[in-house]
């Protein structure tokens, strides 16, 4: 079945106000659902890394190396398959080879980007990379192009990559304690160059980019372990940028290409992240779901000049973004997290899994303390987020099969302005079982859905789902659960033909076999 694009649909649905109807064809899915699409972000800003994954030598809080056991407990739970670090703006001004060695012998650094700090480089290369084999997730790092040079990210590749006295760079990483190479395939060209990274222009950056990914060398000669370059991508609806990256870097030189997008209403006045109207609400939610949008068209541009989709689009920074809680440092982004964000979070997820041929990673920002965290801490505290819970709940989709479906929506209306209430993706794991993930982000209003199974029969139903009584609700510390997810029983199969009924501001997960 051809999948017909999602701005077609919207058109669509405007014109005839359809109920909400879908159809999904059971068995005629081909493309794979990078797990890699439910990828994390977790640069040196505010409390993301120091008093949120590293806790030093904090005794109070049960830790291994100063990684903070609670949270890489919760993030296993998630299956988090990919963590990105150090930046974000920072990486284009971080220094690798101040953050190895003994930890008090190395250097300190002002954090220029996030409330002028001072760091003691406490946390460094091998303490991250020591943490994501402690949660079985593949790093991602974001190389220092704005401010350093082809040798300093040449060394890293090497220092991480090389075998064990292959070059002086393995040696050193011996010599701090680390025999056996980490193998990082994902590297980062510089990041946001367009802006923080440097303030290029597209056209010298992809000059710069290949300058660098030159000397970017893998660490053996099994193709299957080459590394995967991504060069820094658009700022959102930029597509200018992504023309030239496609245009003018060799393809050879080139796995993947990023995109930046957030649900901000206005960078100039963000609102409340707890105390909003259903008018920012609404143009939160408009603004997330131009993330259709924004895939399909940059997509096209790719594929232009990569029509079998060799190169992946990583969208490796997405989520809401508001003014961050009263009392707290303007400059960390501390934020809360509401129903609001559960709307994004399964809204945008749902978008990436239907658009699994091109897109392959994105990585929601940030992980802790920062901005759309799935994890907030308070001391020896910690709560998991409504973003938390939606992303656990979409977990099954990881490495499933897409499956096609077209979409009917009645529209969420607020004045004039209106908006496809209901998002849906569909996938079939390795064991043949269907998961169907279901948002509707009418704040009012219930949904009933109609969806029509073709092409394999089914006969249960079961689900989970996320929900609340006010959009503004969330977790605190003194109440951390008050949203988490349920059973749902608002879905029944009949022959081919499944109904279900979405209350408003929800996320549904169900599991069809």
């Amino acid at each position: 079945m051809k999948k017909f694009p999602l701005i077609i649909f919207l058109f669509f649905a405007c014109i005839t106000q359809a109920q909400n109807t879908i159809v999904i064809q059971t068995d005629q899915g081909h493309d794979i659902i990078n797990r890699n699409i439910y990828g994390h972000f977790a640069e040196h800003l505010g409390r993301c890394i120091y008093d949120g994954f590293y806790v030093g030598d904090n005794k109070k809080i049960p830790n291994k190396d100063g990684i903070r056991l609670d949270i890489i407990d919760a993030l296993k739970k998630l299956k988090v398959p990919v963590l990105r670090w150090p930046g974000g703006c920072f990486a284009d001004t971080y220094h690798w080879k101040d953050g190895i060695g003994p930890k008090d012998k190395r250097p300190s650094m002002l954090n220029v980007w996030w409330g002028g700090v001072t760091e003691n480089n406490s946390f460094g290369t091998h303490d991250f990379l020591n943490m994501c084999e402690m949660l079985g997730a593949a790093p991602y790092l974001a190389g220092n192009v704005g401010s350093g040079t082809v040798q300093e990210l040449s060394d890293w590749v090497k220092y991480v990559n090389h075998k064990p006295g292959s070059s002086p760079m393995p040696i050193l990483r011996e010599q701090n304690g680390r025999k056996e190479p980490w193998n990082v395939k994902y590297w980062g060209v510089g990041n946001e160059v367009w802006g923080c990274g440097g303030n290029m222009k597209p056209e010298y950056y992809a000059n710069v980019y290949r300058q660098y990914a030159t000397f970017m060398t893998d660490w053996n000669d099994n193709k299957n372990d080459k590394i995967f370059r991504v060069a820094s991508g658009a700022n959102s609806s930029d597509y200018n940028w992504t023309e030239v990256m496609m245009r003018d870097i060799p393809h050879e030189m080139l796995e993947g290409v990023a995109l930046h997008h957030y649900a901000v209403i206005d960078w100039n006045k963000k609102s409340s992240a707890t105390e909003f109207t259903e008018q920012e609400y609404f143009t939160t939610m408009k603004r997330a779901w131009y993330m259709e949008e924004l895939v399909q068209k940059h997509s096209t541009i790719m594929d232009k000049y990569d029509p079998k989709k060799k190169i992946a689009l990583f969208v490796d920074e997405w989520g809401g973004w508001y003014d961050v809680e009263p009392g707290t440092n303007g400059a960390f982004l501390y934020q809360q997290n509401t129903m609001r964000d559960a709307m994004i979070a399964g809204m945008t997820l749902n978008i990436f899994n239907n658009h699994a041929d091109r897109v392959r990673m994105a990585n929601l920002a940030q992980t802790v303390n920062v901005l759309q965290a799935v994890v907030l801490t308070k001391e020896e505290k910690i709560i998991l987020t409504p973003t938390y819970h939606v992303m656990e709940m979409y977990n099954v989709h990881q490495d499933a099969t897409l499956l096609p479906l077209a979409i009917k929506s009645d529209m969420y209306q607020l004045g004039e302005e209106k908006l496809p209430a209901v998002s849906a993706s569909a996938s079939l794991d390795k064991s043949k079982v269907m998961h169907i993930s279901l948002v509707n982000i009418d704040a009012g209003k219930e949904r009933e859905i109609s969806v029509d199974l073709r092409g394999t029969k089914y006969s249960a139903v079961t689900g989970r789902i996320l929900s609340s009584a006010k959009l503004q609700d969330h977790n605190t510390f003194e109440i951390p659960d008050k949203i988490k997810p349920a059973v749902f029983k608002g879905a029944s199969i009949s022959g081919n033909m499944l109904k279900v009924k979405l209350p408003p501001f929800s996320v549904v997960v169900l599991e069809v076999k």
